[in-house]
């Protein structure tokens, strides 16, 4: 790979947003998509009628309730950088598809609600950082409103995440006495202005004891202040590089994603201090970034973003090498040569086709069916990334259609629901019914009303006696003895893996008994 190839690699930041829902995830969204000059102007959370929906949001039910419930990878440049950046759901339903995504980025903003500090979704996702000691900045939001205590804040961030936290900025002001954030690293303030109700603009004073600043802030104000400021600098440790690259320390910013306010200094501090893209872990080697061979894994499948043409992407993380449109590729799992014939790159529900990319570039394959989640591509080499599970659902319920005529159309719809990872698909050895197995309820919702938008279909949800299920493994002989004496509660999933639905706990339990050489698995692996 020749110089300018790997500065173009050196030069992308591949990032995910983690947040619990409301925090402000979608709002800073829009604001870096702004800066980056993808759009002209912010969209509105919940649109009114004539008011433009968040660009990240792009499923029907995602644009009437307000909320992300997919991810979605969106691609825009600021200051001679080129951001990767997947906007991962919130709600905790949907935390596989999160899961999946944070597999994808190399670090990560986490976003903290200033009245509300750690959350029960924020926990989890951190947690899931972790594991790959993944970088993370953390931008404490809603400044312009009321908040608790920010030492607090910062101690409760100590304590239950186990991580150091350096401030790189510090708020001048709270809640309806907020005017703005103070930047530690440049020595500078940026100052909100209100000019009118319409109008208003951000000021920057350079210098913390700038004597311009009196314009703008009361004595008490200032007061506060810097007394904040002088205890902060003296008790929390400063900000340095090699600690957060390890995932040990996390620079915290503070700000307003609504009123724009604290925005650039996140953005700057992204491409100054997160990482490059970085190495991956396959199942034979470490791939490294810089290497002249393309590879790369499908971490998401998103159908129907073009209603148009019925089409299926495949979100793919490249983890190495320059790939150029009309290349062919090594599908490992197939064991065959695929041509890449029109990758495009993401804007949310827009699209454009791309001639070339990188390592750390997130692109679309189109495709009708070859490629699922897990699967690996390159230029020739059998890989398996890891790091890609599937979870055992923990609510299941049987699906059908109240018209018998269109049964075959809800077999297509659900077959292809399952291809994404919305919700795991099992099919009865007894009586061949549908069953549905998610995470969360609100995962039933989604499904419900996008084959409703996306197919026409009306249907009908049932409860069942399974509570949970078990994908089987180990000996085949072993395993066709237990499913011969449990068939009632036996059904092949979507890849045609054999599963045991479980009605209680002791279900399971019996069957670890009974069949010692079968494992009955809670996660499965999309390369097992």
């Amino acid at each position: 790979m020749n110089k300018n190839e790997i500065d173009k690699i050196k030069s992308k930041r591949t990032i995910a947003i983690i947040s619990h829902p409301d925090a402000g995830k979608t709002t800073l969204t829009e604001q870096f998509l702004l800066r980056g000059g993808a759009i002209n102007v912010a969209g509105k959370v919940k649109a009114k009628t004539g008011a433009k929906n968040t660009k990240s949001d792009f499923l029907k039910i995602e644009q009437e309730r307000g909320i992300s419930i997919s991810a979605s990878a969106l691609s825009f440049n600021f200051k001679c950088l080129n951001f990767n950046l997947v906007d991962t759901p919130g709600h905790s339903d949907f935390s596989e598809d999160t899961y999946r995504a944070l597999s994808a980025v190399d670090s990560s903003i986490m976003i903290i609600d200033g009245a509300k500090g750690i959350e029960s979704q924020t926990k989890k996702l951190f947690e899931v950082c972790r594991l790959r000691d993944m970088p993370i900045m953390t931008f404490c939001n809603k400044m312009d409103r009321e908040s608790r205590d920010l030492l607090e804040i910062i101690d409760e961030i100590q304590e239950q995440l186990a991580i150091d936290v350096a401030p790189l900025s510090w708020p001048v002001g709270i809640g309806q006495n907020f005017k703005g954030v103070y930047n530690i690293l440049k020595d500078e303030y940026e100052i909100f202005e209100s000019k009118s109700r319409h109008m208003s603009q951000n000021i920057t004073i350079k210098g913390l004891h700038n004597d311009q600043i009196k314009t703008f802030l009361s004595p008490e104000l200032r007061s506060k202040f810097f007394e904040e400021y002088e205890l902060i600098t003296s008790l929390l440790p400063k900000f340095d590089k090699k600690p957060f690259r390890e995932g040990s320390l996390t620079p915290i910013h503070f700000g307003s994603a609504l009123k724009s306010l604290g925005v650039d200094q996140l953005l700057d501090n992204i491409g100054g201090f997160a990482p490059s893209p970085g190495n991956f872990e396959t199942e034979t080697r470490i791939i490294k970034a810089e290497e002249s061979k393309v590879s790369g894994f499908v971490f998401k499948i998103q159908a129907n973003t073009d209603m148009k043409h019925r089409d299926r992407v495949a979100f793919t993380r490249l983890s190495s090498g320059h790939f150029k449109k009309g290349m062919k590729l090594y599908h490992s799992r197939l064991n065959k040569y695929i041509t890449i014939s029109n990758p495009i790159m993401f804007f949310g529900q827009d699209r454009d086709t791309t001639d070339e990319a990188y390592a750390g570039d997130i692109i679309g394959i189109p495709n009708h069916g070859t490629l699922r989640i897990g699967d690996s591509l390159s230029e020739g080499e059998k890989i398996k990334f890891k790091n890609l599970p599937s979870f055992a659902p923990e609510i299941l319920r049987s699906i059908s259609c109240p018209d018998p005529l269109k049964s075959k159309h809800l077999d297509k719809a659900l077959s292809q629901f399952a291809e994404e990872g919305l919700a795991s698909l099992f099919k009865t050895l007894i009586g061949a019914r549908w069953i549905i197995g998610v995470v969360g309820k609100l995962q039933f919702d989604v499904l419900e009303s996008r084959i409703q938008h996306e197919y026409g279909l009306q249907i009908k949800y049932e409860k069942t006696n399974f509570f949970t299920a078990r994908w089987l493994s180990g000996d085949e002989i072993l395993i066709n003895e237990l499913v011969n004496k449990n068939k009632e509660q036996i059904a092949i999933d979507y890849d045609g893996k054999k599963v045991f639905l479980a009605r209680i706990q002791w279900d399971i339990d019996r069957l670890g008994k009974d069949f010692p050489g079968v494992k009955l698995n809670k996660v499965k692996n999309f390369s097992f």
